[in-house]
């Protein structure tokens, strides 16, 4: 909207809040549409309407959303994105997918580049997740193959910032709400296995940048700044000056032991690579935390 465009927003809260919307309220280019993208008569309300670009970032992305919602989680990726590559049709608008790295499941290559096809339980507790975002890459490049929609797919690592939920059961929200509230700080298995965090606007930034280049095979966005869960908890006891101590439980199934992104591809298409330093992001991140945890 800063740069000039329109904006309509669909959403059914399944996980989402409508809180993060409240600054947009009354802005005269956004729209908000409260409704199912994996429902009959979705798009009542922007059937008549032309789109430049359609952005498909509708997932449960959180273990603890897709583990209690996973027919929902594969609908959003294969019904939902079924019905936004055909409103892209419609309009000849470019489309984003926002996919993501776990399409590499419990990977044997070290770092991930988007030619490794991954190493994938296509029937685990979650497959649902990991089977919707490869589902949905293979129907998005077969819209670009038969029907010549111009696609974009961005494989998302693991990424942070504010407005994520206190619930949501990811590592950054679950740490620092058990830091902030003195609570042990729970690492599974010991400790080893690795993430690289990027900052929300960085994603966005990249986000972005892939959806204008034009380039239509999946691109990491995401971190490769890589450390383990057991340092990360013990940089949020530091930067939260808890007491909390650490406890250790057991590896949940199919959990990827290390996870980092190559992302030369990034770099060479986009000119695109993480710019906000960890520090500087956690301190952001650790702030809008502390405004929603009790003293």
């Amino acid at each position: 909207m800063g740069a000039g465009h329109s904006v309509v927003a669909v959403d059914n809260f399944i996980t989402g809040s409508p809180d993060n919307l409240r600054q947009l309220d009354g802005h005269p280019q956004f729209r908000f549409i409260q409704a199912d993208v994996t429902q009959p008569g979705w798009d009542a309300g922007i059937a008549a309407e032309q789109f430049e670009y359609v952005w498909h970032l509708a997932s449960l992305a959180s273990p603890v959303d897709y583990l209690k919602y996973p027919l929902e989680t594969l609908e959003t990726g294969s019904t939902a994105t079924r019905n936004l590559l055909e409103v892209a049709r419609r309009c000849r608008a470019a489309f984003l997918v926002t996919s993501t790295s776990e399409v590499y499941g419990d990977p044997l290559e070290h770092p991930q580049t988007e030619q490794y096809w991954g190493n994938v339980n296509s029937i685990g507790p979650r497959s649902c997740y990991d089977e919707s975002k490869r589902f949905a890459e293979a129907i998005t490049m077969a819209y670009h193959r038969v029907h010549g929609v111009r696609t974009a797919i961005a494989r998302i690592f693991n990424t942070y910032g504010p407005r994520m939920a206190l619930n949501d059961g990811r590592v950054v929200p679950a740490f620092v709400d058990q830091a902030l509230r003195g609570e042990a700080l729970t690492v599974f298995g010991d400790g080893s296995q690795t993430r690289s965090f990027c900052y929300v606007s960085d994603l966005v930034e990249g986000l972005i940048r892939l959806m204008h280049s034009g380039f239509h095979e999946p691109v990491n966005l995401g971190n490769p700044a890589e450390m383990t869960m057991l340092q990360f908890a013990e940089s949020i006891q530091a930067k939260t000056g808890t007491q909390s101590r650490i406890v250790f439980r057991p590896l949940p199934q199919d959990d990827p032991k290390r996870r980092r992104p190559d992302i030369t591809r990034a770099k060479q298409v986009l000119d695109w690579e993480p710019q906000v330093p960890f520090d500087e992001g956690m301190a952001l991140t650790i702030e809008y935390f502390s405004s929603l945890v009790p003293a």
